[in-house]
């Protein structure tokens, strides 16, 4: 008899671990300042990486406007060297033509050489001499002007692959460039990915501090520990939180459209037929935040209390707030001064579906984490919070359809 008792208490303990994958992640006051100091050190430092990669893309940006310009410059001179070329040939064609009939014009027998008959023709030695002078001469006039041409040609045609060696090396420095700046934009997305800016983390986190200083926490006491035990205790703080009684889904029928994990997904998105379907809480719970994301989603957090512990719940991208909780709406999603509002049950419309925010279509992007960045939210900043998101489906049955609650 005592063996069965004992294994349906192992077996009650095992199940309530399974149904609460509450992550305690337990922090005092001085490590949380701690933490909050070198938050604050980490958060100055991006910012700083920031302005500098956001100057280094403007200078590149300058130097592609400018290579872009000596690029045009270059085919616009490549293009001039070769009508120059195409008119040195033909300057060559009509030299050449010319030539031929000046000495043509002195010819006297075919198939002889007509320069020495012309010259030998004389008929004293002051006329031999002009003679070969003037032999002399048109050979001379003749070669250089060959000669000139055939420079010019060679020259034009050095120029003009100079201009494209230029040209080339241009458009590798420019792509080079453009790699660089895709380098450093894409270090910036990085540093900045699904976050709130800098300024709101440093200015949460300061906030954070405060708060539970003030509740009165000791220097060494769990955070959250002792959050739930004064607010629930002395109703302080917002009043106490009524124990989740079961979750539900968010919307009466749906389907998912991107799971939790997919691609670093933080969370799972919902879909529905009726693209402004009514949007209801996972379960009952304390309006923790309602506003705006910096991409101007709308966004709702409740904050539920799971067997003593406190869990997150952010609605996002809804088109509108529901009645219940227009009233509390705070402004943008980084404000400190975060909401300890109403209970809100299960059954209470808090928004409809809508596609608000950095969004691609009408859907209810649903995220659970069992602290929040804000105020009174239990963890210090925005990269601890994605540290603790949990998939929706440790809490809720949502299978890839349903037609109920």
């Amino acid at each position: 008899m005592k063996k069965t008792v004992y294994i349906i208490i192992i077996a009650v303990v095992i199940c309530s671990l399974i149904a609460l994958p509450i992550n305690t992640g337990a922090k005092t006051i001085s490590q949380f300042e701690k933490e909050a100091n070198e938050l604050t050190k980490e958060l100055e430092e991006k910012k700083s990486r920031l302005a500098k990669n956001e100057q280094e893309v403007k200078e590149i940006k300058q130097r592609i406007s400018e290579i872009e310009a000596e690029i045009k410059q270059a085919e616009e001179d490549i293009s001039t060297l070769e009508d120059e070329i195409v008119k040195s040939n033909e300057e060559i064609k009509e030299k050449s033509e010319e030539s031929k009939k000046i000495i043509e014009y002195y010819q006297m027998a075919n198939g002889e050489n007509v320069y020495l008959e012309y010259a030998f023709g004389a008929t004293s030695i002051t006329d031999m001499i002009y003679r070969m002078s003037v032999v002399e001469q048109l050979t001379e006039y003749n070669d250089n002007i060959m000669k000139e041409l055939e420079e010019l040609i060679e020259k034009n045609k050095k120029q003009q692959t100079e201009l494209k060696e230029k040209q080339d090396s241009l458009g590798d420095l420019q792509e080079e460039l453009s790699s660089e700046q895709e380098r450093i934009e894409d270090e910036n997305a990085k540093i900045r990915v699904g976050m709130p800016t800098i300024e709101e983390q440093i200015k949460a986190a300061k906030a954070n501090v405060k708060y539970y200083k003030d509740l009165g926490c000791g220097a060494n006491e769990d955070i959250q520990a002792c959050q739930y035990r004064i607010q629930q205790s002395s109703g302080s703080g917002g009043g106490s939180v009524p124990s989740a009684n079961g979750f539900f889904r968010p919307m009466e029928y749906g389907y998912v459209t991107q799971y939790f994990g997919n691609n670093g997904h933080l969370g799972i998105d919902l879909g529905s037929s009726n693209k402004s379907i009514t949007i209801y809480p996972i379960a009952t719970g304390q309006l923790f935040f309602a506003g705006y994301d910096n991409a101007g989603a709308y966004i709702v957090i409740l904050r539920h209390n799971v067997g003593g512990r406190y869990i997150y719940a952010t609605y996002a991208h809804m088109r509108s707030f529901s009645s219940a909780i227009a009233p509390y709406v705070n402004g943008s999603y980084g404000t400190s001064a975060s909401i300890n509002g109403p209970i809100i049950s299960s059954s209470t419309p808090i928004g409809n579906m809508g596609s608000t925010g950095n969004s691609s279509g009408p859907h209810l992007h649903l995220e659970i984490s069992t602290c929040s960045w804000h105020k009174g939210g239990g963890c210090l900043s925005y990269n601890q919070y994605v540290s603790r998101v949990q998939n929706p489906r440790n809490y809720v049955n949502i299978p890839s359809s349903w037609n109920n609650r």
